[in-house]
């Protein structure tokens, strides 16, 4: 039966993979098609993935539809808009016959695409909204639960924490870090690995302010590059919402007048930052009774659980506590304002020599679609974030003036109507070349980085297990490019 239920979960898997990366990829192509076709435009062909095809035909408008073999993103063949040849295959057109599209309908049908996925992320954002954005319930708050004494850093080396010899402690709460303001985990992360701040001797350092009991104050912290990425860390875990499920009948949880979305927030009157700060106090219920300081509401409230020498009753609490995975419902604006700045602040770390983001933090294709295959057995509400994001950040990259890309088709576009005629077309043909095959190397190195994260065994980095913090997504969801 598992073996089966593996099977069936892979199977899901797959399709999900087929149906919303493939589905981005048609969305985008597909805004290309039609305003193309809207603003009378001849069509060449419609194809998902570059290369040789792997089966094609031929529609009644005349348009040749296929699936290629290398799915590095897609094309619709607009031999008025650019001469892409030399990529998408000859044209069955003579070019000198065909009239020069207007300047507005390069720009139209350049940006359909991006304009697509936007929407497409947005419809997505719709149903997210409703059914709850999936956030692990340890990277809501700002407020620290443990500070490592040590990190790896990436030459393997073990050393004491940044955060420990800069004086962090539990329970301090990260208002904004180099002057930023964060309040959940995740921003926290975000902000470090983003961070270009260094000191006067090149070394790299953050400024934390810091709320500890009545006071803030300023620590500053150097971070080192450690984890599975090689990204800024400090050494530290957040602290975990300790939250109850609805309780079980008849349940310790149920008779000691816990209700759901209770919040443990101590025990014995010692502040429980984590499920193990938890569990130390309750396995002194062989002793005595162990109060529960709980937030309900607006309210705080004292309960206590009766002691016991039940070693199942004593950790009986644990099952009742509400999973790691906590639904938030942002709204799609939101949701696609946060994918977009994710994106931008990816693509600015990627220009700064003074960060620690590069070509080898981005991910291909492949690891796209290993992240997809990794969500899809998660869950729904995980596979469709994953998209939105994998969508918005398609829209912002091929609107980039990079020839290729949509825009650097506007570019053109716009050079030549500046200079009053049409750009050389071998000119324009060669830069097409030279970053098709520029932007082909950096995908080609992307793709053996995310093959090497898959299968790494651990023999020159840090192994994950002495990661502290995880890596923003964005750093690691910029897809291959999807041309016209």
């Amino acid at each position: 039966m598992e073996l089966i239920h593996t099977l069936l979960s892979n199977l899901w898997a797959v399709f999900l993979v087929i149906l919303f990366f493939g589905g981005s990829i048609f969305v985008h192509e597909l805004g290309h098609f039609l305003a193309a076709r809207r603003r009378g435009m001849h069509v060449d062909r419609f194809s998902i993935g570059f290369g040789p095809k792997i089966f094609s035909w031929h529609g009644k408008d005349g348009v040749e539809y296929r699936i290629s073999w290398l799915p590095l993103g897609g094309y619709v063949a607009l031999p008025q808009l650019a001469d892409m040849r030399g990529i998408e295959g000859e044209t069955t057109k003579d070019l000198s016959k065909l009239p020069p599209p207007s300047y507005t309908t390069k720009v139209i049908v350049s940006a359909a695409g991006a304009t697509f996925n936007i929407l497409f992320a947005f419809l997505l954002g719709l149903v997210v909204w409703q059914i709850g954005e999936p956030t692990s319930n340890s990277m809501l708050t700002s407020t620290v639960a443990e500070v490592r004494d040590t990190l790896v850093d990436s030459s393997g080396k073990k050393v004491p924490s940044p955060a420990s010899l800069a004086g962090l402690k539990p329970g301090d709460t990260i208002l904004k870090i180099d002057g930023r303001p964060v309040t959940w985990f995740g921003e926290v992360v975000e902000e470090l690995a983003f961070s270009s701040g260094r000191n006067d001797q090149g070394e790299r350092q953050s400024v934390f302010t810091i709320k500890r009991g009545d006071q803030i104050f300023d620590l500053t912290l150097n971070p080192i590059r450690s984890g599975e990425e090689n990204l800024r860390m400090v050494g530290f875990s957040p602290v975990a919402l300790l939250k109850i499920n609805t309780p079980k009948p008849g349940s310790t949880v149920e008779k000691a007048g816990l209700v759901k979305d209770d919040q443990i927030i101590a025990a014995n009157q010692k502040p429980t930052l984590s499920v193990s700060d938890l569990v130390n106090e309750l396995k002194l219920r062989t002793k005595g009774p162990v109060s529960l300081t709980v937030q309900r509401g607006n309210e705080t409230k004292t309960v206590f659980l009766p002691p016991t020498t039940d070693n199942k009753d004593i950790l009986g609490i644990l099952n009742d506590l509400q999973s790691g995975v906590i639904y938030t419902h942002p709204t799609p604006v939101k949701q696609i304002e946060n994918a977009a700045m994710k994106t931008v602040r990816t693509l600015a770390a990627l220009l700064n020599p003074r960060t620690d983001i590069n070509v080898s933090n981005l991910s291909s294709p492949i690891g796209i679609v290993g992240n997809f295959f990794d969500l899809a057995k998660e869950g729904m509400p995980f596979v469709l974030w994953f998209t939105i994001l994998v969508n918005v950040n398609l829209a912002i990259f091929n609107m980039l003036p990079i020839p290729v890309l949509d825009g650097g088709h506007i570019l053109f576009a716009t050079i030549a109507k500046l200079r009053g005629k049409s750009l050389p077309i071998d000119f324009v043909a060669t830069t097409q070349s030279i970053f098709m095959v520029l932007l082909l190397s950096m995908m080609i190195y992307a793709g053996y980085r995310d093959v090497r994260r898959r299968t790494y065994n651990g023999e020159d980095r840090p192994a994950k297990n002495v990661q502290t913090q995880p890596e923003p997504a964005s750093t690691a969801t910029s897809p291959a490019p999807a041309t016209p």
